[in-house]
């Protein structure tokens, strides 16, 4: 993804600060000279963090990148005052400034290593190898080195402060939430506040030496906060980088509550009507449009992406609202942090417009639409399982102008997983509660501007629940539509609307089917699967255990 530049500054060398400014600023503007529409990534902590906002703030108009890992521009005076006259290089000390769990860069490096400790002795084995290195670090950073370098540190951070208004260039800051030695939440909060377009990413368990553990993924970082891009503009389909094997395993692992509480169902239609268990009749080749039903809250999208994932190595593109993709300045709540969407955005979704779509089919991906959007997946007490479509037909011509197989599919479940309690009706009587979900809306980018009905009701809120022990989980997707050669004919708005119909009455077709059939399953209960699991060992996935006969 990057060619990688490093900035090494010698531990004789004594070049001034404003010096080292105008070293780097050579450097970035050599190289975008040579490469003018590809933007620059600096990324930087400390001293270098000086470093880059003060060359940012030279150069407004350069394509620039930041990456900083807050410790502190504003309190560099504490790293003088922490420097008694006998610097204490001794392990307790060194790991007293690690993460708020002491040993867990130590651990991440046996883990890493394949090396998990059987014995309290290698464990110990393990530190004294590290405690070997510090007279070593102590040659490396002599008295002298170190007191430059806080003056160095001071003089820049004071430059850094001074020209923080003038830094036009994106920020992303990757703060420690267990700074034992600088206040990094403080400083973070400080900066995007100070500068034009900064977001936060917060590692709440992690200590001041964020690199150096083993679970901070930078890259992962970088594509969650859509900060990846390879020309002048972000372009959401062309620029996406699909999640590495170990990216989707941590996000696998990090949902699999989900599917192991709904144990999901899947069934999928093949090209000769036959209905088959599992994703055998999911077109391997695109473009392919997935059209269904969102339920509350749209949690039926984990299992969908992580078995096809699994099953048919099948990357779906989510087509989703623009609100995930919001850098909202100022947040208030309720209002959501956007780094609760990163995982959505290293799996792919892409912000609902007709742009993307178009990218989307003309790239021959699979991307997954959900026609109720918001008004669906925030539905009223009584509304499960009930479509809200818009009267226009707006996926059609543009899915038949690539060829695109559309299939549509029903999804059941959400009635076996929780309950409203309070939905919107119930919430806008509650005092200062309307007058929440109005802003909150407000601030929201608005969709369907020129529809009617309840499709245009999309007010952002968030019903209350209440859990339920869990049911299962049942998709069933149907035989998918082909629309190669129907361009021509379905530049007719009759034939268009007739070709949405049908499509729509095929997802409450698949929803009906789901809830008949539901009620035939032995292993709807979350007890009774467990009960299964427990006397066949080997029924390890959720996936894969037994429901009703088809």
């Amino acid at each position: 993804m990057f060619n990688i530049w490093c900035l090494h500054i010698p531990v004789q060398d004594r070049t001034q600060f404003n010096e080292l400014v105008k070293l780097v600023e050579r450097t970035i503007r050599s190289e975008n000279y040579r490469t003018p529409n590809k933007p620059i990534y600096l990324v930087a902590e400390s001293l270098g963090a000086c470093l880059a906002i003060c060359v940012a703030a030279r150069n407004p108009d350069m394509d620039l990148q930041h990456l900083l890992i807050s410790h502190s521009c504003n309190h560099c005076c504490l790293y003088w005052i922490i420097m008694p006259d006998q610097f204490p290089l001794n392990l307790p000390y060194m790991l007293s400034l690690a993460p708020g769990n002491p040993l867990r860069m130590v651990m991440d490096n046996i883990v890493k290593r394949g090396l998990l400790p059987q014995t309290i002795g290698e464990l110990s084995q393990e530190i004294a190898t590290m405690s070997m290195y510090l007279p070593v670090l102590a040659d490396i950073l002599p008295r002298e080195t170190l007191r430059w370098k806080l003056n160095l540190l001071k003089s820049g951070s004071a430059c850094a402060n001074s020209c923080l208004h003038a830094v036009k260039a994106q920020m992303l800051i990757l703060c420690s939430g267990r700074d034992q030695l600088l206040p990094s939440k403080e400083e973070s909060q400080r900066l995007q506040k100070t500068l034009a377009d900064c977001e936060i990413r917060m590692f709440e368990e992690s200590g001041h030496f964020l690199f150096l553990e083993d679970n901070v993924d930078l890259v992962t970082t970088i594509k969650g906060a859509s900060f990846y891009r390879r020309g002048k503009h972000l372009d959401c389909v062309s620029d996406y980088m699909p999640p590495t094997p170990s990216e989707f395993k941590k996000v696998h692992e990090s949902f699999s509550w989900v599917l192991t509480a709904t144990s999901p169902v899947m069934l999928s239609t093949l090209k000769d009507g036959q209905v088959v268990r599992g994703l055998a009749g999911i077109p391997s080749e695109g473009p392919v449009l997935f059209v269904g039903y969102h339920m509350l809250l749209g949690i039926e999208i984990i299992p969908f992406v992580a078995q096809l994932m699994m099953e048919r190595n099948i990357l779906v593109r989510g087509i989703a609202h623009p609100a995930m993709f919001v850098k909202v300045k100022n947040r208030m709540p309720p209002e959501p942090d956007p780094a609760n969407f990163d995982v959505f955005r290293v799996m792919g979704a892409v912000p609902v417009s007709a742009a993307n779509f178009y990218k989307l089919m003309s790239s021959k991906s699979h991307a997954l639409l959900y026609p109720g959007g918001v008004r669906e997946a925030l539905h009223r007490k009584g509304e499960e399982y009930k479509l809200f479509w818009p009267e226009r037909s707006e996926f059609v011509r543009m899915a038949a102008r690539f060829g695109a197989k559309i299939v549509p599919f029903g999804v059941v479940g959400e009635d076996d997983f929780a309950e409203i309690i309070l939905d919107y009706n119930d919430q806008i009587k509650i005092p200062g509660r309307r007058e929440e979900i109005e802003r909150v809306t407000s601030r929201t980018a608005k969709l369907r501007t020129d529809a009617s009905g309840e499709v245009a009701n999309q007010q952002m809120h968030l019903p209350w629940m209440l859990p339920k022990f869990p049911g299962r989980f049942y998709y069933y997707f149907g035989k998918p539509i082909l629309t190669e050669g129907m361009k021509v004919e379905l530049r007719e708005k009759n034939k268009c609307d007739e070709l949405y119909l049908r499509i729509k009455s095929e997802v409450e077709g698949c929803i009906d089917f789901l809830k008949n059939k539901r009620e035939q399953d032995p292993y709807r209960n979350l007890l009774s699967r467990v009960l299964y699991q427990a006397s066949h060992p080997g029924s390890t996935s959720p996936f894969h255990l037994p429901s009703f006969d088809l």
